[in-house]
């Protein structure tokens, strides 16, 4: 753990302010939950919570089930991290933080898929190469919880409508079963 030297009073209702400079550096946005942990050195931490984290196990299973259905790399990731993913090593993926690039198409709750001809180069993680042909967000109780990626083949190829409709059908079964 690392001290920031930032101490903060807490107030009559019980509440503390996180600095505008931690919310930033740890991406955190108004309406973001937060775990509550404390230690057994009186310790109290606060972790940003991610529900779809916790179906990581399953959600590297239906990674694993797509990518071999379209032969394409799949990355699934909750709103901050990659947290699932196939047909790519997952130690250049997992926990990578989701690119600015891809914030935003989320921000916006649309679906991208390349087109022929079209050169768009969206890399969905920061510190990655590969880039994006198919992102479709996944959505539970109508807030963006995460996103399924298929990441552009070294041929350049496009993605078949079949693989898209595969992505779509994905991101709406995690978001129902987030909801469950």
């Amino acid at each position: 753990m690392k001290a920031t030297g930032i101490v903060r009073r807490i107030d009559d209702l019980g509440r503390i302010v996180i600095p505008k400079e931690i919310r930033r550096t740890m991406r955190l946005r108004e309406g973001d939950p937060l775990e509550i942990y404390t230690s057994t050195e009186g310790e109290v931490i606060f972790k940003k919570y991610s529900p779809i984290g916790e179906l990581a196990p399953f959600a590297t299973q239906y990674a694993d089930v797509l990518s071999n259905g379209t032969s394409l790399s799949v990355i699934i990731c909750d709103k901050d991290h990659c947290i699932a993913a196939s047909g790519i090593s997952k130690r250049e993926v997992l926990e990578r933080r989701l690119s600015a690039e891809l914030e935003e198409i989320l921000e916006d709750r649309k679906s991208y898929f390349a087109k022929p001809g079209e050169n768009k180069n969206i890399h969905p993680l920061e510190g990655i190469i590969h880039t994006a042909s198919v992102i479709v967000p996944i959505i539970s109780a109508g807030d963006v919880v995460g996103v399924i990626c298929m990441l552009t083949p070294e041929t350049g190829a496009v993605p078949s409508e079949s693989d898209c409709n595969l992505a779509k059908v994905a991101a709406s079964f995690l978001g129902k079963q987030m909801e469950e």
